[in-house]
């Protein structure tokens, strides 16, 4: 609808819009969208590059991406910096991106990529590891493995003589995650001191320490569970229609069901295996990006939540480690993500 106004602010003449400058007006946000949320992205990036514990000036930075100048702001680059910024990107991308296919999904705003257990069992057998003393290199393994079996488990959860049921989806989901969760805090309670400040740093969620190898280990599932995703928009679209509407168009409900979980627990199990539980990013940035793009279309709102994700921790990131003491990223995630939440939703209701 257009309104018209005098100069002293007074309502003159409401106008409706029609369908084509409706569909207009949305695509001209929905390109707005991409260009700031593209920008956000590079400027963090850059900043993350640049600043840290030792600073690298524009011109240090430039030589050592081309590999010439002093050896030391070659080494900050390609063996800390450079690795640990694509971890965030790869990271946020997989968690905006999961959160946003639960939500469509599962028809929720609510929802987020550890609804369906999947960081319960993450968490639990990342806490099994580290307080039994086995070796810590399978820390990432482990906590993919636990992920997709708690999944598979509220799947089998979630079926009913009609079919996969969303209700008992997110009941098993919640109780898997309980389940879990205590039989994690009985090993925690009964872990050595040490081990168990080890296992709280990784369930808090951290990319201290995360490199190349941690990349080419998640990194190519990532990949093809995003591009997969971003191809799944038109059917998230079709489920948002409803049950009956979707099934008169010729949906598959428990098929498409079963393949959009599937991908957003690649997606989250892959995250998990990099940084540990980074909370909010799910939830807060598909809600983001929808307030950007004014509407609901999943085939603009899945990639635009992964640039969105991307950005967003890779700025939290920074802002981790740029004080004496670094911050637990999935710390920092929830100290932003509460309050830009409550005001979204206030922004919402009003």
């Amino acid at each position: 609808m257009i309104i018209i106004v005098d100069k002293f602010g007074a309502l003159i003449l409401k106008v409706p819009l029609t369908a084509p400058q409706r569909a207009f007006m949305l695509q001209s946000r929905t390109w707005q969208a991409v260009l700031v949320l593209t920008l956000s992205l590079a400027v963090i990036v850059a900043l993350s590059l640049a600043l840290g514990a030792v600073p690298l000036s524009l011109q240090q930075l430039g030589q050592a991406l081309f590999r010439r100048g002093e050896a030391l702001p070659q080494t900050i680059l390609w063996q800390l910096r450079f690795p640990r910024v694509l971890a965030a990107i790869t990271v946020g991308a997989a968690l905006a991106t999961s959160g946003a296919l639960m939500q469509g999904m599962l028809r929720n705003p609510l929802a987020t990529p550890f609804l369906l257990g999947i960081s319960a069992g993450a968490g639990l057998v990342v806490v099994a590891i580290v307080t039994l003393s086995l070796s810590l290199t399978l820390l990432p393994l482990g906590a993919w493995c636990g992920s997709v079996l708690a999944t598979a488990i509220v799947y089998a959860l979630g079926r009913s003589s009609m079919g996969l049921s969303l209700e008992r989806l997110i009941l098993g989901g919640v109780s898997i995650s309980a389940l879990f969760g205590a039989i994690q805090t009985t090993l925690l309670l009964r872990a050595e001191e040490g081990r168990t400040q080890l296992a709280l740093n990784w369930l808090f969620g951290s990319l201290n320490g995360r490199g190349w190898s941690d990349l080419q280990l998640a990194g190519p599932y990532i990949a093809i569970a995003l591009i997969l995703a971003c191809l799944v928009g038109r059917s998230l679209n079709v489920l948002n229609l409803g049950d009956d509407m979707a099934v008169s168009l010729g949906a598959s409900l428990n098929r498409t069901r079963l393949l959009i979980g599937g991908i957003a627990t690649l997606l989250t199990a892959g995250a998990v295996s990099i940084s540990g539980l980074v909370a909010f990013i799910g939830l807060l940035v598909p809600h983001g990006v929808r307030l950007l793009i004014g509407g609901n279309d999943y085939r603009w709102l899945v990639p635009l939540s992964a640039l969105g994700g991307a950005a967003l921790l890779t700025g939290a990131d920074l802002l981790a480690r740029l004080g004496g003491t670094e911050l637990p990223v999935g710390a920092v995630t929830a100290l932003l993500g509460s309050p830009l939440f409550i005001w979204l939703l206030y922004r919402r209701v009003l």
